[in-house]
């Protein structure tokens, strides 16, 4: 008999469901089409349910005509994407996580205080792209401890970090730690930028992989929270397979096992979890458990122009200026 044990917490997040909501809202508010730079969240499912509705996903401002409404994606944008769309005159909505906006303040006041910043994150991914946009200069990017042997700064005690919000709360602190080993003056956040539900989600694989044979994660292959899932329960000594839906599942995976683990990364829906337990019955599992676990309730508002109350940094129209993209 197989078990299937669900990691709570596991799926959506409060930043996941606020970038959601604005795409459905401004579809409703102002209508199809609503342009969208980058997807709004890393998952296939999502995406394609969105573009049915009108959603239309661009890479470039350049593919939204002057005038149209846009929403950024949940990774937030740089300051050049930001004036790039005043200038093209765009209706624009920001589903910037909160907990991003945060790590683009903190880059703000440190350069105002003439530090130069280490970014700890995964080049090429977008909020990366956007976080080190927050700057015109002296911001480094780094993903291991041999990064950080390569680095070359101006002046090592006028140096801080941030971190990408998504990271592997363990790869994260490695790199920090060679961080503080070659530069003991760096400056540290005032609270830590790896996100409540990236934390939370990497203690719960960590306690479900400790009691099962296997774990599948539910999320995209673009998915960093969703992958970083997946290596956490590997690092525990469990086989750990990332899955976009139930069509991925391998049932030899179950081979010669008692219990799968089941969770989702932070832009997962929860549907696509209940259609793996169901696919995992077809294959041999009886029963279904839920572990214990944090019990997440932040709710982070929507902008004031889609039913919000506050937030006026949220969203904002920009006028055109001279019709130059």
């Amino acid at each position: 008999m197989i078990e299937i044990l669900l990691a709570q917490p596991r799926g959506f997040c409060a930043g996941v469901d606020r970038a959601i909501e604005i795409v459905e809202r401004a579809l409703e508010r102002h209508g199809a089409p609503i342009y969208v730079r980058h997807e709004i969240v890393h998952n296939t499912h999502v995406v394609a349910q969105l573009r049915a509705k009108g959603a239309v996903f661009v890479e470039e401002l350049e593919e939204v005509p002057i005038g149209a409404t846009l929403v950024f994606s949940a990774h937030g944008v740089s300051r050049a994407v930001r004036e790039a769309a005043r200038r093209r005159g765009l209706n624009v909505f920001d589903a910037t996580c909160p907990l991003v906006t945060k790590v683009h303040v903190e880059v703000a006041k440190m350069r105002a205080q003439g530090r130069e910043i280490v970014m700890i994150g995964h080049a090429g991914h977008p909020e990366v792209e956007g976080t080190m946009g927050q700057a015109d200069s002296g911001i480094f990017l780094v993903g291991t401890p041999e990064d950080v042997d390569q680095l070359q700064v101006r002046d090592p005690n006028r140096l801080a970090y941030v971190t990408q919000t998504t990271l592997s709360v363990d790869d994260a602190a490695q790199v920090v730690q060679a961080l503080k080993r070659r530069f003991p003056a760096i400056a540290e956040p005032k609270k830590a930028d790896i996100c409540y539900a990236t934390q939370n989600r990497q203690d719960a694989v960590k306690a479900l992989a400790a009691q099962v044979d296997v774990v599948i994660v539910v999320g995209s292959r673009n998915s960093s929270n969703s992958n970083r899932l997946r290596e956490v329960a590997e690092r525990v000594g469990v086989p750990a397979y990332l899955v976009e839906d139930a069509s991925g599942l391998d049932a030899r995976w179950l081979a010669g096992g008692s219990r799968v683990g089941l969770t989702a990364g932070a832009s997962a829906p929860e549907m696509l979890v209940r259609d793996v337990v169901e696919r995992l019955r077809e294959v041999g599992a009886c029963e279904v458990r839920s572990l214990d676990g944090v019990i997440e309730e932040v709710v982070f508002p929507l902008p004031k122009g889609l039913g919000g109350t506050s937030g006026a940094e949220s969203d904002a129209h920009y006028a055109v200026a001279d019709g130059s993209s």
